[in-house]
């Protein structure tokens, strides 16, 4: 069955897309609970506005997201935490007190959700974490940890 999706759906398609499903997983799941509705003649149209709402949407979102990239990759991120005399901390920096620092030196409010970090920071010195504004930005934030 070719249904047009009113919400993004994981495995199946964004928002606006027609595509093709089976018939069961259109009436049982998609159908009732909104995420679809069928594909006729005037949906289809409104299904092309759809896409491109959301192609000017994502554009706006990857434009920004790649102005705050900007912003941030040349700066250095200075974050004071508790350390013994050999520079092991005393625990760990985590995504929430990076935010917070890059919130507090730039002006640049990020979500701790888009901070990764592949190890924990344990150890005074400069570190690299990335940041995921968008699927398409993806950029290095560089952390400098002190001892206090």
């Amino acid at each position: 069955m070719r249904v047009i999706l009113r919400t993004d759906v994981d495995m199946v398609g964004k928002r606006g897309d027609l595509v093709d499903v089976s018939d069961g997983h259109a009436r049982n799941h998609l159908i009732p609970k909104g995420l679809a509705m069928r594909a006729t003649a005037d949906a289809e149209l409104q299904a092309e506005q759809m896409r491109k709402a959301r192609e000017v949407r994502d554009t706006k979102a990857i434009d920004a997201a790649q102005a705050v990239a900007t912003a941030l990759v040349p700066q250095t991120i200075h974050i004071s935490a508790k350390a013994a005399e050999t520079g092991h901390l005393f625990g760990a920096v985590h995504e929430s007190e990076i935010a917070t620092a890059v919130k507090a030196q730039t002006e640049i409010e990020l979500d701790k959700k888009i901070i990764i970090i592949d190890e924990p920071i344990k150890t005074v010195g400069t570190h690299y974490v990335m940041a995921k504004l968008h699927q398409e930005v993806q950029f290095p934030i560089t952390i400098e940890v002190e001892a206090l």
